[in-house]
């Protein structure tokens, strides 16, 4: 029997390294794991090309730009929107002309965070960010170029660090860190979402494919909505540090990009992954 060839794009990052051994460990699958040195994807000749030469089946785009505060700045906001954005459209495009299927990840960011009863699948974006403009830019190029796409919004990524010089530390890790050596420690209440696991997006990124879900728009993440501050005592909690927590509100630490203050996913189309608490137990249990 034939493998099914997956390409998968940003390979060393966080999700993408998930990616490559969850499709890697299946017999059924042929992985090709590239990241910034084997594609430039806001280089659409190349995209093309590399795409037509090795024609997967399936074509996953793990890649971004997440500097979400950076992103404020007229120059980085380009970068952002050349590969959040209009590189997602040479992938679909390249997609589109082999008959692949294509699967991109967005962001719960691109609400605006004003209903605090969270956000449903279809309802429609308002970003308030230029990092959040970016990827709104990228879901629809993604709609726009590609015939067979699943675009999977997620929220506050956590999990293995990946390999890549641009992977960028997740909430969970940053709070281990910063709680080394520290009695207590300020954190944000506001801005309540949710947590998403790599591994746990990983595996329901190969369900959504091989159980042939209607193509279109999902929400993947792990059940809990946490501000900052109540994440940050979940993990202290389950890390056994006694680190005290202290609440402050989001203007003691001013940002230049502005945060949603609920942007809570809300999944009505598959079902729901584990409870965040869960997926940390598992992760401080195998990594830290």
């Amino acid at each position: 029997m034939n493998s099914t060839k997956v390409v998968i794009i940003g390979a060393k990052g966080n999700l993408g390294q998930e990616l490559v051994g969850v499709f890697g460990d299946d017999s059924k699958y042929q992985v090709i794991g590239w990241d910034r040195e084997e594609i430039d994807i806001t280089n659409k000749r190349r995209v093309e090309e590399k795409i037509s030469g090795l024609s997967p089946r399936i074509l996953i785009n793990a890649a971004a730009y997440n500097a979400v505060d950076k992103c404020e700045e007229p120059a980085e906001f380009e970068i952002a929107k050349k590969i959040n954005g209009e590189a997602v459209g040479f992938l679909a495009g390249a997609a589109k002309k082999i008959g692949a299927v294509m699967v991109h990840y967005s962001t719960d960011y691109v609400f605006d965070g004003e209903n605090k009863d969270g956000y449903k699948e279809d309802d429609k974006p308002n970003p308030i960010s230029r990092y959040a403009e970016s990827k709104l830019l990228g879901e629809r190029r993604l709609q726009e170029g590609a015939n067979e796409f699943y675009l999977i919004r997620l929220s506050r990524l956590f999990g293995r660090p990946g390999s890549s010089a641009l992977s960028k530390e997740s909430f969970v890790d940053a709070m281990l860190r910063m709680a080394r050596g520290k009695d207590e420690l300020k954190i944000v209440d506001e801005e309540a979402s949710c947590f998403t696991y790599a591994p746990d997006l990983a595996r329901a990124t190969k369900n959504i494919i091989e159980t042939k879900v209607p193509f279109g728009i999902y929400h993947q993440f792990n059940k809990g909505a946490y501000t900052w501050y109540e994440a940050a005592v979940k993990i202290f909690k389950e890390a056994g540090l006694k680190t005290k927590v202290i609440p402050v509100p989001a203007e003691r630490f001013p940002r230049p990009a502005k945060r949603p203050k609920y942007s809570i996913l809300l999944n009505t189309k598959l079902p729901p992954l584990r409870f965040f608490e869960e997926a940390l137990r598992e992760y401080l249990e195998k990594y830290k």
